[in-house]
């Protein structure tokens, strides 16, 4: 029985090849950024206020003039096409059944165009890495052009995080044969016959036209996280010269960095320390988020992703300051575990948790959260 996103991470585990598998849990070095997202969440206390009418709880937020139906977003993860074939698809479906928002990696292995029609009517947003400007401009004319509500630039990937796991596993573009791959798929034949009609998922939106993978070298960049180290503040006027909707920052974790997008009109952040993926000395997200938010003041939206397993956790979040949070592995978990409506399963189960929470908090609706937020554990808070 799937009870809890602990259970489909277990379930993951036994579906996926070990390359797979490793890929979506890896982290960076010795995995201490990562296990902090987790720690860091775990401590904060939120304290219940008693004899409030809750017979009706509200989850809604509203974000640059759309309604979420709850204060959660799918967040952009790369090759879910190697999870389950067409993941793309299948979690932007998810989300928007769900009344989210999905967004929808560069390096997705499914051409924007196809992701985008397959739920012409949720809210989808276009996440950016700046390998090479020239393909970076071009993905973003065509997320505009295809009804991308928002464009989210990734920043803290100057260089790829040292993941061991992946190098051990030898991962890499183009997909090589090796016998301990060969054993790896042999021994999870549900999911090497299920991806054999496909072969090896590429990125598909890497020609201007999104006609194929392009050449093997930005396949290889792109898997690397190679990507434009001359990119800086002022090359943000660059992207508002092409995209005129709201433009977000993932990977803010100093309030510094946070007014300084404010001086440079971004619309949003995003705290993230990707996962736990990038610099293993990094702050948890948590910790970081009533810093960053602080510091906008509620000028911008914030959002935060990083170690969101439960219900519990989103309250937390938005008791600390965040418009509404990102989750990424969880919902991965459920597309291997059942596609389409194993992510929706997910998304289900965070939802029940966080009106559990609100609940037994006495908080009717998510604007109440932030005055739960009186005892000092040790929060980073």
């Amino acid at each position: 029985m799937l009870l809890n996103i602990e259970d489909y991470r277990r379930a993951a585990r036994a579906v996926l090849p070990r390359f797979v598998h490793d890929y979506i849990e890896g982290s960076a070095d010795d995995g201490h950024c990562m296990r902090r997202n987790a720690g860091d969440l775990s401590a904060i206390e939120l304290t219940p206020r008693v004899l409030r009418d809750t017979t009706q709880v509200d989850t809604s937020v509203e974000v640059f003039g759309r309604k979420w139906a709850l204060p959660i977003g799918i967040a952009p993860t790369g090759l879910n096409g190697l999870v389950r074939p067409e993941g793309d698809r299948l979690l932007a479906v998810a989300a928007a059944d769900a009344g989210i928002p999905f967004s929808l990696s560069t390096a997705s292995n499914m051409r924007l165009e196809d992701v985008r029609a397959a739920a012409p009517d949720g809210v989808q947003w276009m996440q950016l890495y700046v390998m090479h400007r020239e393909m970076a401009g071009q993905i973003v004319e065509r997320a505009r052009a295809d009804g991308y509500q928002a464009l989210v630039l990734t920043v803290d990937v100057p260089v790829s995080g040292n993941r061991e796991l992946d190098l051990r596993n030898g991962f890499r573009m183009p997909f090589r044969p090796t016998p301990r791959l060969a054993w790896d798929l042999v021994s999870h034949p549900r999911w090497s016959l299920r991806m054999a009609p496909r072969g090896a998922p590429d990125f598909a939106n890497l020609t201007p036209s999104g006609s194929g993978a392009g050449s093997t070298s930005m396949q290889a960049a792109l898997l690397a996280r190679a990507m434009d180290r001359s990119l800086v503040w002022e090359s943000l006027a660059w992207l508002r010269g092409m995209w005129k909707g709201p433009l977000l920052l993932k990977g803010v974790l100093h309030p510094d960095d946070a007014r300084m997008a404010l001086d440079h009109g971004i619309d949003g952040l995003i705290v993230s320390n990707h996962g736990g993926r990038q610099n293993d000395a990094s702050p948890s997200a948590i910790s970081a988020l009533p810093r960053v938010a602080g510091a906008v003041a509620g000028r911008i939206p914030v959002f935060m992703d990083g170690g969101i397993r439960r219900g519990g956790d989103v309250a937390k979040a938005l008791a600390l300051g965040a418009t509404a949070v990102f989750v990424g592995r969880p919902t991965l978990y459920g597309l291997a575990v059942g596609g389409q409506q194993g992510a929706a399963a997910v998304l289900k189960i965070l939802a029940d948790e966080l009106v559990r929470n609100m609940t037994l908090l006495g908080a009717t609706t998510v604007r109440d959260l932030p005055a739960r937020r009186l005892a000092a554990g040790a929060s980073g808070g």
